[in-house]
């Protein structure tokens, strides 16, 4: 059994490989390929998407799996040979009902979408996109086609990031998020806000790239296996378990763009760098779900680094890094200002109270779109009425509206958004247990260490990849099922000492 575990390794790594040259290529589109590579790096990008499907749906693949089935059903469900061959034949079975071709077609166009959308959100050109967002949402329905049986066209295209999880399912459980949410945010914002203009002063770009660097190091990044580039919107990308990069924008007049997005891919990236060296290569080498994902990059980003106490520790290394700028701003007020709830426009500059809301419209509009219920031509205008409605704000144009998030100008409409909720809640339920077995997190927060932490999340989540779904990960991790609890009490708690509720 052994030899056929080997060869199955081999052609797996082989679909990997390709997989992971197209995310070095896709790495240069996004930092520093000229805009006049974007017809061919589309091409280059197809081909290695068809010959990629093309490798993981190998017929020796399958039949490889069904000569290790009895092996792996002959050991512990979680020894990692059996949780191999069970993710494999999951990830197989659903490649083989996707042509190859249709995969190139889908990244070519992701590709092309990409850059269209790189150039005309700065210029507010909607209707440069709509042609080829058009195209992207039939893929997504073809996509989902594939998988007939479903109970809604989302379904598919939802599993993909999140195995296990449905439209009703994740209806339901936004529906309960918001009722606790909602009044929560109308109470804050009742409010006076606090002032957070100390974050909106001058701050040079090398500055910010230079103390976003120092503190994704703080919390566990490895630069000896990672770098930080800029980019248009930010992201993480993994190439091998040795080189997992992290990229970010800068505003010289906004600080928390760039300081936030450093500290969230730097949670992404820490996930993958912390898998098993073994898993390279294969289905369990990476993280298990999008939601997982992010509540890693959630958990560093807001519970870490919005932190009271990490900027105990922190703070005097922020001014330092900018000389004279933040000398008459003290800590306390640093640290209201970079927790101000507002009704805002940005997803990715929101606060954690609001946050949710961003993601629920952006849910919503998936899935009336796939439904056929919204064309893409009234998108905009959709987008524009639900941030009205919800939020009780209005864009001044579609950059800051329907443009702002790359997502769906990247291959896929659908299941793209949820992960961002999902990991809010994961993320405060995994800290909670953290807490229970280190009460001393806290205490060493502030003094710069953050390796207790750090290594509780490999040892429990990290090191595994891929070899459990969500579901068990979160019952192995916290003894029971997902919960709004925990995140909500967390948000009580933070945000009515800080605003005297």
């Amino acid at each position: 059994m052994q030899a056929k575990l080997t060869e199955l390794k081999i052609l797996l790594t082989e679909a990997s490989d390709l997989r992971m040259a197209q995310a070095v290529l896709d790495w240069d589109q996004s930092t520093y390929m000229p805009a006049g590579g974007a017809t061919a790096r589309a091409r280059h990008a197809a081909l290695l998407a068809r010959l990629a499907q093309e490798k993981a749906t190998a017929p020796r693949i399958g039949h490889l799996l069904d000569e290790l089935q009895p092996y792996a059903e002959s050991l512990p469900y979680d020894h990692p040979d059996a949780a191999l061959v069970r993710v494999a034949r999951r990830e197989y079975e659903r490649n083989i009902k996707v042509p190859p071709a249709f995969m190139g077609q889908v990244y070519q166009l992701g590709a092309e979408t990409f850059s269209a959308w790189a150039k005309a959100r700065p210029e507010n050109d909607f209707a440069a996109l709509q042609p080829n967002l058009e195209r992207i949402l039939d893929n997504s329905r073809k996509l989902a086609d594939f998988f007939p049986g479903y109970e809604h066209i989302a379904d598919p295209l939802i599993n993909y990031a999140d195995y296990g999880m449905k439209a009703t399912t994740l209806r339901q459980l936004f529906a309960e998020l918001r009722a606790e949410l909602v009044p929560l945010v109308q109470q804050i914002t009742a409010l006076p806000p606090a002032d957070d203009s100390c974050l909106h002063r001058h701050f040079a770009q090398q500055g910010q790239l230079s103390i976003g660097e120092e503190l994704a190091r703080l919390v566990g990044y490895d630069y000896q296996r990672g770098r930080l580039d800029l980019t248009h919107h930010p992201f993480t990308t993994r190439f091998s378990d040795g080189d997992v990069r992290i990229t970010t924008r800068v505003n010289e007049t906004d600080l928390s763009d760039c300081l936030f997005s450093v500290i969230h891919e730097a949670g992404h990236a820490m996930y993958e760098q912390g898998v098993r060296p073994e898993f390279n290569g294969t289905p369990l080498g990476t993280g298990t779900s999008a939601g997982v994902h992010e509540s890693q990059s959630r958990l560093w980003e807001n519970l870490v680094g919005r932190n009271h106490g990490f900027w105990v520790y922190a703070y005097p290394r922020m001014q330092a890094a900018f000389p004279g700028v933040l000398d008459d701003v003290s800590l306390e007020t640093f640290y209201r200002a970079i927790n101000k709830v507002a009704r805002s426009l940005i997803r990715v500059d929101a606060d954690e109270v609001t946050y949710n809301l961003h993601v629920m419209i952006r849910f919503d509009l998936e899935l009336s779109l796939l439904e056929g219920s919204l064309s893409i031509r009234d998108l905009p205008e959709a987008w524009h009425a639900r941030y009205q409605s919800d939020l009780g704000v209005r864009a001044p144009d579609d950059r800051d509206g329907v443009m702002q998030d790359v997502h769906w100008y990247y291959g896929i409409i659908g299941g793209v958004f949820q992960g961002y909720t999902l990991g809010n809640i994961m993320g405060a339920q995994f800290y909670n247990v953290a807490l229970q077995a280190h009460p001393e997190i806290p205490a060493e927060m502030r003094a710069g260490r953050l390796d207790t932490l750090h290594r509780w999340l490999i040892d429990n989540i990290y090191q595994y990849g891929s070899m459990f779904t969500p579901d068990e990960l979160v019952q192995r991790v916290t003894g029971g099922p997902l919960s709004i609890a925990p995140y909500m009490a967390y948000l009580r708690s933070k945000y009515g000492s800080l605003y005297n509720l």
